[in-house]
């Protein structure tokens, strides 16, 4: 499995293109900009992209999916809980942030258990709420895409409208602390880290 990060749009999301390079297929998580970038990768590399992925619908990860879309024929998969804010400037707080990033609703809603699958890599969905209702993380083979749950020492916002950092903090202990201390966390921003670093140090989850 092939992981190519990108650090994309106005406030620095971390887009990752994730393939196999005996099928050529992948999947894109969290094109929140810099299309051009994103599709000159794909291009380059040949990559069928049978999916993209929001990790959840907050401005700053869906800012490209319009573009991403259109240039790959992929569908757009988001957590049922955040499908609303793709359309609404301030729902996804965009707005807030001096511009607006829309997108066109999801192909696909997701869910918890659901499995995002291509040839040569295979995706469960974890639902994780508290930075956003919707926000979910991708668990694969020794690797999890955490979105805004978890980051490198720290976690997402809870005091955004639909958040909650008990609720955070707990899908974090519920869902993501139960896996191998070797398992590599690619987040929505920042650094890449392992489940075993932030059991030990991520001060959210000391006590």
């Amino acid at each position: 499995m092939i992981i190519k990060s990108f650090v994309v749009g106005p406030i620095g999301v971390n887009c990752y293109v994730v393939s196999d390079a005996d099928s050529g297929q992948g999947i894109i998580i969290d094109p929140g900009g810099n299309a051009e970038e994103i599709l000159a990768y794909v291009r380059a590399e040949k990559i069928a992209v049978q999916a993209i992925i929001n990790t959840h619908g907050h401005g700053d990860h869906i800012g490209a999916n319009d573009a991403v879309r259109k240039a790959t024929g992929a569908p757009l998969l988001l957590h049922a809980a955040d499908q609303y804010m793709l359309t609404d400037a301030r729902a996804n707080l965009s707005a807030f942030m001096g511009y607006q990033a829309l997108s066109g609703p999801p192909d696909r809603l997701l869910a918890e258990g659901d499995e995002i699958a291509f040839e040569g890599g295979s995706f469960r969905v974890v639902h994780t709420p508290g930075h956003s209702p919707g926000g979910i993380c991708l668990i694969g083979e020794g690797v999890v895409f955490s979105g805004d749950t978890l980051f490198a020492e720290s976690i997402g916002r809870g005091d955004f409208p639909g958040g909650s950092e008990i609720e955070l903090v707990r899908s974090v202990r519920e869902k993501l602390l139960p896996l191998p201390d070797e398992t590599r966390v690619y987040p929505g921003h920042g650094p890449e880290t392992t489940i075993g670093w932030e059991r030990r140090y991520n001060p959210y989850l000391q006590g």
